[in-house]
């Protein structure tokens, strides 16, 4: 299914350190979070599923767990093109803590993440191949400045000399794995680390929710009107490690709102 995130947390602390405790989320509190964060929706329980799998879930689906330190929301329609536009509820139900948002689409090489402390927004980054930068807020986190130094460039493919250089000094997919290790402690794709959080330990709770008249939770989710290219998720070599990106001549259609 390749890399695929609309992920959401709220954190008293390091995400990571709270993730590695393995605890049972609680059933009562996790039902209270997805009733803050959507309220006014029909919530019916639906199957869980662990951290792993459940980082992109079907349409209509919720997958929530709250752990001591840590709320995870794991839903598709917090994958929207600009974090900054996010609703002020959701915002607002970060008071006091550190909230930090992670979408990425494997299909159109697009990365969004953004990440508030006490409400207030200190970085945004949202970008793809063909929409460039997207947003760009605040000032670029450690995980990410090797990249933007060029340590990462998208290699050509050598059969294909005529292609024009990729259109990002780095491949979003690759930044959106190394931003996804620093907020969260696990990736998707590659070669884990030994200290890596296991998302197969991490268990979610499932929710199937109904939105109430009116605006969609992510009013501001992507709506791309153009093919968009696509290039090939990283891969791996036969002793595991990771395979170079190179840029693709491959185009898909235009994804519905929702980025089915």
């Amino acid at each position: 299914m390749g890399a695929k995130t609309g992920l959401l947390a709220y954190a008293d602390g390091d995400i990571p350190a709270a993730l590695r405790q393995g605890s049972e989320a609680g059933i009562a509190e996790t039902t209270d979070l997805v009733g803050r964060l959507y309220p006014g929706w029909g919530m019916e329980a639906a199957e869980g599923e662990i951290l792993d799998e459940g980082t992109y879930p079907a349409d209509g689906l919720t997958y929530a767990a709250s752990f001591p330190g840590v709320d995870i929301v794991c839903d598709r329609r917090l994958m929207i093109d600009r974090p900054s536009q996010l609703p002020e509820h959701l915002v607002a139900a970060s008071a006091g803590r550190r909230m930090v948002l992670h979408a990425m689409h494997s299909v159109v090489d697009w990365l969004a993440f953004a990440v508030w402390e006490d409400g207030r927004l200190v970085r945004s980054l949202s970008l793809s191949p063909d929409g460039g930068v997207i947003e760009d807020i605040g000032e670029p986190f450690p995980c990410e400045r090797p990249y933007w130094a060029g340590g990462h460039p998208v290699e050509q493919d050598p059969d294909w000399e005529d292609e024009a250089p990729y259109p990002l000094p780095f491949h979003p997919l690759e930044l959106g794995e190394e931003a996804l290790r620093a907020f969260f402690g696990f990736i998707l794709e590659g070669r884990p680390a030994p200290d890596d959080v296991d998302p197969d330990d991490v268990r979610l709770q499932g929710f199937r929710l109904t939105a109430p008249a009116g605006p969609d939770l992510a009013h501001g989710r992507p709506t791309w009107k153009r093919r968009l290219r696509v290039s090939p998720r990283p891969g791996r070599h036969s002793d595991g490690s990771i395979r170079p990106l190179t840029a693709a001549r491959v185009t898909a259609p235009v994804l519905p709102a929702r980025h089915r």
